[in-house]
């Protein structure tokens, strides 16, 4: 049965993606201007394209609200130098994230404006990893791995874990929170990843926040369970929802 609950945070991720359907249709509709008047001009661009492998987000050429800058991405609405907490409630316990804006302020931002419209509760934690590298990912509305808010954010604070290695990589030490991307610079949305044990990687994801104690060992326990048909990578065996997310200053 279906609570009122329930059905309020469902109707407020439907109105969200009502929103994002409209501000990229608006965008397809600027393009398209765009291009008549380049012709009609003469003018030759050359334009960048970006191949989105993993997560495929949408841009946004709406109109400029008090919530957003022009680009979609939120205006800054948080103090740049102040700490914040993450609460998550999950299903498997509470994780409790801390998060440093003077390093990672325009993704520390983003989790608020995404948190305060309520957009991650009720969704699934959908990818576990525990072969090479050991992460929970979790953030994606459509707990497919191809959901995002509309908008993307640049990385930030990418040379806090020190200089990579021969291979490449570096150190995303257990209990390290991190944003998911594509593959390819500033391609962040809403999807992040919680490392349950040390993982080497390479230094392309923003690290903006250190999990809790009680969070950690919740997270490994979902690690232990391992990922579903016993895979490497896949859906986590123990299923967990993030019931409630919350940012606020500490």
């Amino acid at each position: 049965m279906v609570t009122s609950d329930q059905r309020r945070r469902q109707l407020a991720r439907d109105k969200y993606a009502r929103q994002q359907q409209r501000r990229a249709e608006a965008q397809r509709k600027a393009k398209r201007r765009n291009t008549v008047i380049a012709a009609s001009l003469a003018v030759v661009l050359a334009a960048g394209g970006a191949v989105y492998a993993s997560v495929q987000f949408l841009g946004d050429d709406s109109k400029n609200t008090e919530a957003e800058a022009p680009s979609g991405e939120p205006k800054m609405g948080i103090e740049a130098k102040g700490a914040y907490a993450m609460a998550l409630k999950t299903n498997e316990g509470d994780i409790t994230i801390t998060m440093d804006a003077a390093k990672t302020p325009r993704t520390v931002n983003s989790f608020k404006h995404l948190a305060d419209k309520k957009y991650f509760d009720g969704t699934k934690c959908h990818r576990l990893t525990t072969a090479g590298i050991f992460v929970l990912q979790c953030g994606d509305p459509e707990g497919t791995g191809m959901g995002g808010p509309g908008y993307t954010i640049p990385d930030e604070n990418l040379d806090a874990l020190g200089k990579a290695g021969a291979d490449g990589k570096v150190t995303y030490k257990a209990g390290t929170v991190a944003m998911a991307n594509t593959g390819q610079p500033g391609t962040g949305g809403s999807q992040f990843f919680l490392v349950y044990k040390d993982s080497k990687l390479p230094p392309q994801y923003t690290p903006f926040g250190t999990i809790d104690a009680a969070g950690l060992a919740a997270v490994q326990k979902v690690g232990a369970a391992g990922a579903e048909g016993g895979q490497g990578d896949g859906a986590p065996k123990k299923p967990v929802t993030i019931e409630r997310a919350t940012v606020s200053a500490k």
